[in-house]
């Protein structure tokens, strides 16, 4: 019990990091987005502090677990972990979104180690997801695929025709990890264009579907357990979270979805970061 909340300790000081490390570069840039990217924070820190395969050393390695931000314009996130994680220096962190620069507002794969899959088109990430489990089924490999939605980007859809073909297939190696903050760039989800009910409608869709707080490291631990022992279906874990979590004055707000917080914002948000 003491290891296991020592290491919560450390994931939860982990996430702290990449969330000063988000609104640092975002501010460096003057532009990108926060709010989905504070939000889906434990989510992505888990995956990599706990739970995927990975080799900073050696990014191609062929047996990795892959991962798929399909809601790509959360990258900031990704950049952090993948920083916090060793595949490239940190001083990389505040090239975001600049001429030449590989951090790009969304990931592209063939110019940041450790991405494995160019998204930005809503659902389109999903779908490489998919093909990706498909192959490591056909090759009969053990790497597994790990996809981060967002809740906005499930009223594409491609996203059903996706989540029909992992079914379809039997994708026990898939895991979906839904970032449900509520809020896209024009309002709440549930106004602009309601894909609600999420967990009836993917069980519909042959999937195994958990619902947790998405900022609860146990619960997020628990949930990932569970889904790897699910066989003959793909499954997903709904998580519920807050747009701008960790900084007061972006949490809850549809305004930070695509801003960057100015210098004296900065300090604010840092200050309340410790």
């Amino acid at each position: 019990m003491e290891e296991r909340m020592l290491e919560q300790e450390k994931l939860a000081g982990m996430a702290k990091q990449i969330r000063r490390d988000i609104v640092e570069m975002l501010t460096e840039a003057g532009s990108g987005h926060p709010g989905g990217s504070l939000s889906a924070t434990e989510i992505v820190t888990y995956l990599y502090f706990a739970e995927m395969q990975v080799d900073p050393t050696n990014p191609s390695w062929p047996d990795r677990d892959r991962f798929i931000l399909s809601k790509g314009h959360a990258a900031p996130v990704l950049y952090a972990a993948l920083v916090e994680r060793g595949f490239f220096p940190r001083e990389e962190l505040l090239t975001l979104r600049k001429i030449n620069s590989p951090l790009q507002g969304h990931p592209d794969m063939k110019k940041v180690p450790g991405v494995d899959m160019s998204t930005g088109s809503l659902g389109q990430g999903f779908s490489a997801a998919v093909g990706m489990a498909l192959a490591g089924k056909i090759d009969r490999k053990a790497y597994r695929v790990f996809a981060l939605l967002g809740d906005g980007e499930t009223e594409e859809g491609q996203v059903w025709e996706a989540a029909m073909a992992a079914a379809h297939y039997r994708l026990d190696n898939l895991l979906a990890i839904l970032d449900h903050n509520g809020l896209q760039i024009d309002g709440p989800v549930t106004e602009v264009l309601s894909p609600e009910p999420l967990e009836d409608k993917f069980r519909a869709f042959g999937w195994h579907v958990q619902r947790i707080n998405g900022h609860s490291f146990p619960e997020i631990a628990q949930a990932v357990e569970k889904a790897k022992k699910v066989t003959g279906q793909p499954a997903i874990i709904i998580a519920d979270t807050v747009k701008g979590k960790g900084v007061s004055f972006m949490e809850n707000q549809v305004g930070w979805h695509g801003n960057a917080p100015s210098r004296e914002q900065l300090e604010q948000a840092l200050a309340e970061l410790v």
